[in-house]
């Protein structure tokens, strides 16, 4: 059995406007120690969010954990000898990571809004029964064309994985050219920046999709025909006037569909814009 929380943290800043990293990790744990744990909007020496290095805090927070960091944003700071600007998503796995790595998610133009790179970290983490890949990402808020592009990257990402396990390349026992541990047992979690009806969401539950299944949604494995819980909007309604709502979500490979043993959202914390969510894993 292994719990992984994901959850958009706004790079620590609650509704209350105060950014509080040790408050993060302690609702993070609210369902206990998480075995990994994703986190999304992390920044390091970002001016207005607290410029500090917020992974190097995190991993205080949470000794024992092995870091993988993906940096969407990585650029220089606002004088030659200040630390690079990053922001982007964190893994915090207390499991033995076999392998990292980070994927740039596309970012096809759309004039008529801003936006900025977006990218999915992945972790193969040692689980009970086996090497499981976990994935984070935070896709485009401001355009659907972005949204659907990224969400196809994340499609083709498991294709390849598929591709590659089922057709091993040549490698050598040991070395570069080794053969990864990269399995194709995956967990994807994050901000998808989707509703449950969006067709961003249908793309990743594999919805009116005539093709191989690729993933599953989490909640509907372990939950059903429920509605999902809410995870932004429920405290901040100046950032999401449309009130409560769902964008949050786990979605899991077909073959771990029959192990969701539980799926929450921690309705109750205000921490941060969004909500954080467990997922409890027979593995």
């Amino acid at each position: 059995m292994i719990d992984i929380v994901t959850w958009n943290v706004q790079a620590g800043k609650g509704v209350d406007g105060r950014i509080d990293l040790t408050r993060i990790a302690r609702v993070a744990r609210t369902w206990g120690e998480p075995d990994v744990l994703c986190l999304q909007e992390i920044a390091c020496h970002v001016p207005g969010l607290g410029e500090c290095d917020q992974v190097q805090e995190l991993c205080a927070l949470f000794p024992g954990y092995q870091p993988a960091f993906g940096a969407a944003v990585d650029r220089a700071g606002p004088t030659p000898d200040a630390p690079r600007c990053r922001f982007g998503n964190l893994i915090l796995s207390r499991l033995s990571v076999h392998e990292i790595f980070h994927h740039p998610l596309p970012q096809p133009a759309d004039p008529a809004v801003r936006h900025m790179p977006r990218q999915v970290s992945e972790a193969v983490v040692a689980a009970p029964s086996g090497p499981l890949r976990v994935m984070t990402t935070h896709f485009e808020f401001h355009t659907e064309i972005q949204r659907l592009a990224q969400a196809w990257r994340v499609r083709d990402l498991q294709l390849e994985v598929l591709a590659n396990v089922r057709q091993p390349a040549k490698s050598d026992r040991s070395g570069l050219y080794g053969a990864p541990i990269r399995p194709q047992s995956c967990v994807i979690c994050g901000d998808f920046n989707a509703v449950p009806d969006d067709p961003v969401y249908a793309l990743l539950a594999d919805e009116d999709e005539d093709d191989e299944l690729l993933f599953v949604d989490a909640w509907r494995a372990g939950r059903g025909d429920a509605p999902h819980d809410p995870t932004c909007g429920i405290f901040d309604t100046d950032q999401w006037p449309q009130g409560a709502h769902c964008r949050d979500f786990f979605f899991v490979s077909p073959d771990l569909a029959p192990g969701v043993q539980a799926i929450d959202v921690n309705i109750e914390t205000d921490a941060s814009d969004h909500q954080p969510l467990r997922l409890r894993l027979a593995l």
